[in-house]
């Protein structure tokens, strides 16, 4: 298992900070790439087609939560490289 597999895969969160444990596949199976915020039901949630959206939608997110300029960069970084944003 990688370092990227215990993150969700188009977001990047923790999947252990996932409420629901992973998105859930068209079959009603849990994801064992994407988080329940990202995906549901065989579905991205958010029709981002490039990974700069994701990156201000995190972004924002962690701004809201306390999280410093230098801090955000540092989770956020890894994003570009997750598979969902892999072409």
């Amino acid at each position: 298992m990688s370092k990227l597999d215990k993150f969700c895969q188009s977001c990047g969160m923790p999947k252990v900070q996932d409420p629901k444990g992973g998105g859930t596949n068209k079959d009603g199976s849990k994801s064992d790439k994407y988080c329940s915020y990202c995906y549901e039901k065989g579905k991205f949630t958010r029709d981002f087609t490039d990974v700069n959206q994701m990156l201000d939608l995190v972004n924002d997110m962690l701004k809201k939560m306390g999280y410093g300029s230098v801090r955000r960069w540092f989770l956020t970084s890894h994003i570009p490289r997750l598979e969902r944003w892999q072409k």
